[in-house]
């Protein structure tokens, strides 16, 4: 069925405003395509804008009321999000319409090209922006499908997720959490970390082994990360610790890092030790494109960044506000360090994201804040975010609350998050960081702004 869909001319996408939908759906429009798409999320005003984006890029877009697949659609493109009750995915087979899936479309898109597969449970979506960035500053323009706004593209008036390059190259993310990444063949392969996220480690085991075997030339790992070190195959191409690719001397000063890569200085405009390693990841990558440590650090001090991905979205009279998009527990861990210190006292803020998979990170996400949080700092958390479908809703994010306080963290709950800080206000201080996190949840990039609209009219 997936033989030779890329010769098709008329693609119809279910979810089309989804990240990694909408920026496939953008790929295909920008080589030619003819893309259209529907989105239980058009079915309101409030995502306009999405839509509006979308259509700016020659996407025609539907609501998803009812079934808008037409006849002359050749494609029926689906995440595994879309369950077989979606209206388009019924049309679709009444009509005989090929469906196809994210990943096989994307395994498809990037067998058409050269592509460089950044894969591992955090920070995909940060290494392929930095790396793309890196390229682009190189004189290398390369073709990017990823799931995070990159700043520079939104500056544009893109959503800022994709970019059709002329050179040969593509960047993608691999993602593990739906087992996609099996079905893709890179030219280099990138594996940047390991934790149990959406999965168990034997599964993601299985899934890595199998993406490491399909890589074709080079397979590259973070050696600074005890479960990726275990799939190195040379550690020549590897990065971190005891690698060719290494950093030295780090250091945290405001909203920049410092490190040395083979005595070469490099100074970028984000924070956290995680992201030195992000970069590493993206250094080793460039030197296989004869790309110098002096050009990688001459283009690296302007990396742009991404959205929600330890955006510094103001500070008022003292307090920080970042938005981030940390959802599982290395994430929210790596977050919570980078943020540390940025200020005296931490006020964390996280919403979690389904009733499954916050029931499936329970345990591990409450020792790793545990773990993390100074006895000064805080944690709030507000309900689950659910983005419908079928689910058994016996989780709260209470529960994890309660679990942390038990632990003797300074932990509370406000269910709508609405409230949040009007009941945070009692617990600022003339130095505090308001850290937000959270994922999947698209109003979740308004909220930010919210934040700091009540913050400036209380503090």
């Amino acid at each position: 069925m997936t033989e030779q869909i890329l010769d098709k001319q008329n693609f119809f996408f279910a979810g089309v405003a989804g990240a990694g939908m909408s920026a496939i759906a953008q790929y295909l429009s920008g080589t030619g395509k003819h893309v259209a798409g529907s989105d239980r999320l058009f079915n309101t005003e409030q995502n306009n804008h999405t839509k509006q984006q979308l259509e700016a890029e020659g996407i025609t877009c539907y609501h998803q009321l009812k079934a808008q697949i037409k006849e002359t659609d050749e494609v029926l493109v689906v995440s595994t999000a879309i369950e077989d009750t979606n209206v388009e995915v019924a049309r679709a087979k009444s009509l005989h319409i090929p469906i196809i899936t994210r990943a096989q479309l994307l395994a498809q898109i990037c067998e058409s090209k050269k592509t460089i597969a950044i894969a591992g449970t955090s920070g995909k979506s940060t290494t392929a922006a930095m790396l793309f960035h890196l390229l682009t500053h190189s004189g290398i323009d390369a073709s990017l499908i990823t799931g995070a706004g990159i700043v520079s593209l939104i500056k544009q008036g893109k959503i800022g997720n994709c970019h059709v390059g002329k050179s040969d190259w593509l960047i993608i993310e691999a993602d593990e959490s739906d087992g996609s990444l099996v079905q893709y063949k890179p030219s280099i392969g990138v594996l940047l970390s390991v934790d149990k996220d959406h999965k168990e480690l034997s599964e993601l085991h299985e899934i890595f082994s199998i993406f490491k075997s399909h890589t074709k030339d080079y397979f590259i790992v973070n050696q600074s990360h005890a479960l990726a070190k275990s799939y190195s195959t040379d550690t020549a191409y590897d990065f971190g610790t005891g690698a060719a690719t290494s950093g030295t001397d780090f250091k945290q000063e405001g909203f920049n890092i410092y490190f040395k890569v083979a005595g070469i200085p490099f100074q970028l405009p984000t924070i956290g030790a995680h992201n030195m390693e992000n970069a590493l990841a993206c250094i080793a990558v460039a030197k296989l494109l004869h790309v110098t440590l002096t050009q990688c650090a001459a283009a690296l001090q302007n990396y742009p960044g991404i959205y929600r991905r330890h955006q510094l979205l103001g500070k008022l009279n003292g307090i920080t506000v970042i938005d981030d998009y940390a959802h599982n527990p290395a994430k929210i861990a790596a977050s919570i360090e980078a943020c540390k210190p940025v200020a005296d006292k931490l006020i964390a803020w996280f919403q979690p994201h389904g009733f499954a998979p916050t029931r499936f990170i329970r345990a591990e996400l409450v020792a790793e804040i545990t773990r993390t949080l100074r006895p000064q700092d805080e944690m709030w958390m507000s309900e689950i975010y659910y983005a419908g479908g079928t689910t058994t809703k016996d989780i709260s994010a209470h529960d994890l609350i309660k679990d942390l306080q038990n632990n003797g963290v300074q932990a509370y709950f406000v269910a709508d998050r609405n409230e949040l800080i009007d009941n945070m206000q009692s617990h600022f201080t003339d130095d505090c960081v308001i850290l937000l996190m959270g994922a999947r949840d698209p109003s979740l990039e308004q909220f930010g702004d919210e934040v700091m609209n009540k913050l400036n009219l209380i503090v």
